[in-house]
């Protein structure tokens, strides 16, 4: 009997400690997170927020840049976790991509994914590939938190189909001039809420008529403008001096919204050049930032 009893003792401490062992991995093992982006509500309120419209072909949308900036912002939510990567939804004809989704989708942590668009330059299927990644990463233990940036409906389904596989959703939505552009029913369901004001989108936002320094001409080479990033880095550099270097280096290859936006004005400025929608140029503009600042370290 004592034996018995002696023996089940034993099991007991054996599985006592094999759980701590498995809560000990699950606690080293860091959360993850995702962002989920409705293009074509980001467009629409974004584009009627900052310029009045919400014709796409009224303004341009610095998308890298506005990416960086949502990366940054959940970077600050979720302090605890890093990023999986950024899906963006849109529509295109056949599902071919544009030259600006295409410039989108070679975006470092980005990856998108296209529904149809009909002849009326409506979305169709968006709806169903944002729950079918949701569910799917919520389902397998991709991602423990997912930001959706978006106002529809029909997202609700995705909404329920993440959270029954624990996942967190958190709703980020566009302020509206006037009323709400996010349907009730979703913002009922979501685990949060935050909306993001017109300080934030109108870096990233303008008007085409009114484009800076379109009258400049010659676009500028890549390795001029990285010159111009790393001339851009040593002045940044001398004034602010190597603590604010430290702070910058981890949160490498992506810069604050507010450095990025002072960075690509000041570029502008230099070079006489408007970089707004020239994702190669901006890319090269970060690139020689980043080269300069990291040797220095």
């Amino acid at each position: 009997m004592n034996a018995d009893l002696a023996s089940l003792n034993a099991r007991i401490d054996r599985t006592n400690e094999l759980l701590l062992r498995m809560l000990a991995e699950v606690a080293k093992t860091p959360s993850t997170h995702a962002i989920f982006v409705d293009a074509g509500y980001l467009y629409a309120a974004a584009g009627r927020l900052v310029t009045g419209t919400e014709d796409r072909r009224a303004f341009d949308l610095d998308a890298e840049g506005l990416i960086e900036a949502l990366i940054d912002k959940a970077r600050t939510i979720f302090a605890d976790s890093r990023l999986l990567r950024v899906y963006w939804y849109d529509g295109a004809r056949r599902r071919i991509h544009t030259a600006e989704q295409q410039s989108i989708a070679e975006l470092p942590d980005v990856k998108v994914r296209l529904g149809n668009l009909n002849a009326n330059n409506q979305q169709k299927g968006v709806d169903s590939l944002i729950r079918s990644d949701l569910e799917s990463l919520a389902r397998y233990r991709a991602i423990s938190d997912a930001a959706l940036l978006g106002g529809d409906e029909d997202l609700v389904s995705a909404v329920e189909a993440a959270q029954g596989y624990g996942a967190r959703v958190h709703l980020w939505g566009i302020e509206a001039p006037e009323g709400r552009n996010q349907a009730d029913p979703l913002l009922w369901e979501v685990d949060s809420q935050r909306t993001f004001d017109l300080d934030f989108f109108k870096p990233y936002v303008s008007r085409r008529a009114a484009q800076a320094f379109d009258a400049a001409g010659t676009r500028p080479a890549r390795e001029d403008v990285r010159f111009v990033g790393a001339q851009i880095a040593a002045k940044w550099l001398a004034a602010r001096g190597r603590d604010a270097l430290l702070e910058l280096l981890p949160g490498h290859p992506y810069l604050p919204g507010s450095v990025d936006q002072d960075l690509l004005v000041e570029a502008e400025g230099l070079l006489q050049y408007s970089l707004r929608g020239q994702a190669d140029l901006r890319r090269a503009l970060r690139d020689g930032f980043w080269e300069h600042l990291r040797a220095q370290y």
